[in-house]
């Protein structure tokens, strides 16, 4: 019997099933609901059968591990060769008390570390500046000067370890500051591996801590593509972020479509500036959310990693492998933690945490139980730490690779996603690209439409979230909530003026001179960053020079 026999004989078989068996069924036990959707509405079928994927070629569309165009992973072992980074996601209050956590998480089997800045140092301004004032330590670590970065890492080896940090805007200064670090540590800038966001994009749709406009913040990032490329070889350049897309109310198909139309973005702005694609492409990462739609969230990582493979390879002819990979760290969602019942969210990571391991993620950080209504309690990250573990040590995902692929419904799901961003993409491209789709509000527009249409399903109940829309209880106050000490922002004040008055002013007046000068100018800006960084300039005076010379991006919606 030839292929074609085969599916006409199937179904006829499934229409007969309908017809015989379902029916029956039904007439007797209505299913629970008219229609079924994912969690970017798409329509789920009853069963999938060969039917559905009928028109794959395993070979070009699904492939081997390790091999183009990547949909079942970047490496051909994958976890069976090397486990995930497990990377928490932490930083509050001062350097030292961030430099405690550290070592803790370090000491229980975390093996990446991952810096969060509080909101001061995400915008460039210094813990003395007026905004600033309530702000200082709150959400993350404090970061004024080099003096705090080397108080951050202290004892912690940076040729050891892989650090991840969470900066966009001012990503260039904090990358300087931890290169300046490695060197008194006598670490070259070689042996430094890790990934800095500079995902200035993403913070004009979705998340707001940008400073400059977009053309000089894509300047900043193409310098920082060509300064690693040549100096910090094994450095992620950026992270090009879909989880604060998602965060915001995107659905997954937005979150794959304007996360890769932002790097399509980034690519073109790195070869306009003259570099060669194959140069810096294989530092690009990918940041994405792991949501609670488990088989939803596993088929998006598929159909991103292969969409990505597809774009680099036809529209900007990358030639390299490396080029083509499109690697990533997940975090769980965040959104989708409640503050009622929060022991309930252990649950929900795990769900989410599973769906990055099926979906093939390069390095994972876990959302704690009681983020929805503080920073977390040591006990809280130790619990989410675990929790990747036991998926990594005891459910036994981990031995085969991709161990979802062939299933009718995953691969439909993979299909249709891409599909769907694809047409996103094909979109912006018609507006002119991210950068022209965000001067006009378009994906703005379109999270905030599918945030509003989420919301209200919750509200009518045709989305059950347990113990805030169905099964509530009554509930006492959660007690051993983190709080930071309203001491912080003092101490951090008082820091700052010590290292003022200690410096080479005169060096730092030179630096910050120079700086300005070069920012006028064509010229790569790192290495006077640099400069600027280890005469123990701060972050509020580099970025304030920057300022100037730059201006700040005001958001403007003209849709």
């Amino acid at each position: 019997m030839n292929q074609n026999e085969t599916l006409r004989n199937l179904q006829e078989r499934k229409k007969d099933w309908e017809q015989n068996k379902i029916s029956k069924v039904l007439s007797k036990r209505p299913e629970r609901r008219e229609k079924f959707l994912t969690g970017s509405n798409i329509e789920t079928n009853r069963v999938y059968t060969e039917l559905d994927i009928q028109n794959n070629d395993y070979l070009k569309d699904i492939g081997f591990p390790g091999q183009f165009p990547y949909t079942r992973g970047v490496q051909p072992t994958m976890y069976r060769g090397r486990l995930w980074t497990m990377r928490q996601y932490a930083g509050f209050g001062t350097a030292e008390e961030s430099n405690e956590r550290y070592k803790y998480l370090l000491s229980q089997g975390q093996t990446g570390l991952s810096v969060a800045f509080d909101l001061p140092t995400q915008i460039g301004y210094d813990s003395d500046h007026a905004l600033a004032q309530g702000e200082i330590g709150k959400v993350g670590v404090a970061i004024d000067s080099l003096k705090d970065m080397e108080i951050l890492f202290n004892g912690i080896s940076l040729d050891k370890v892989s650090t991840s940090m969470t900066i966009n805007a001012p990503a260039a200064v904090l990358l300087a500051m931890y290169m300046a670090v490695a060197e008194k540590q006598g670490v070259t800038p070689d042996k430094l591996s890790g990934t800095i966001q500079n995902d200035i994009l993403k913070e004009y749709i979705a998340r707001g801590t940008y400073i400059f406009p977009p053309v000089p913040s894509m300047r900043l990032i193409t310098n920082i593509f060509e300064y690693c490329s040549r100096n910090v070889p094994k450095w992620n350049t950026i992270s090009i972020s879909g989880y604060h897309i998602r965060e915001a109310g995107a659905t997954a198909i937005q979150e794959v479509a304007f996360t890769l139309a932002d790097g399509i973005a980034y690519v073109q702005a790195a070869t306009k500036a003259g570099l060669d694609v194959d140069e810096f492409a294989p530092r690009l990462s990918f940041f994405f959310n792991a949501h609670n739609d488990l088989l939803e969230e596993v088929a998006k990582f598929r159909a991103a990693r292969r969409l990505w493979a597809k774009i680099m390879k036809e529209k900007f002819g990358a030639k390299k492998p490396k080029s083509l990979m499109l690697r990533f760290h997940t975090q769980t969602a965040g959104s989708a933690l409640t503050a009622q019942q929060p022991d309930n969210n252990i649950v929900r990571v795990t769900i989410q945490a599973l769906a990055a391991v099926f979906g093939g993620t390069q390095s994972l950080h876990t959302n704690s139980r009681d983020e929805a209504l503080a920073l977390p309690a040591e006990d809280s990250v130790r619990i989410a730490l675990r929790t990747q573990q036991i998926i990594a040590h005891e459910s036994g995902v981990t031995e085969t690779v991709d161990p979802l692929a062939g299933s009718y419904y995953v691969e439909y799901l993979t299909n249709t996603i891409e599909q769907k961003a694809k047409e996103y993409i094909d979109k912006i491209e018609k507006l002119g690209g991210a950068v022209k789709a965000i001067e006009k509000g378009y994906m703005q527009k379109e999270i905030q439409d599918s945030a509003y249409r989420y919301q209200k399903d919750i509200e009518a109940k045709e989305r059950i979230v347990v113990g805030v829309n169905q099964y509530q209880i009554k509930e006492e106050t959660l007690k051993g909530l983190l709080k930071v000490d309203p001491e912080v922002g003092r101490l951090q004040k008082s820091k700052l003026a010590e290292l003022k008055l200690s410096r080479d002013n005169q060096k730092v007046k030179q630096t910050l001179e120079e700086l300005k000068q070069k920012a006028g100018t064509e010229e790569n800006l790192i290495p006077y960053i640099l400069q600027s960084v280890k005469a123990y300039s701060t972050l509020g005076e580099i970025c304030g020079v920057l300022r100037e010379v730059f201006g700040e991006y005001r958001a403007q919606i003209t849709l």
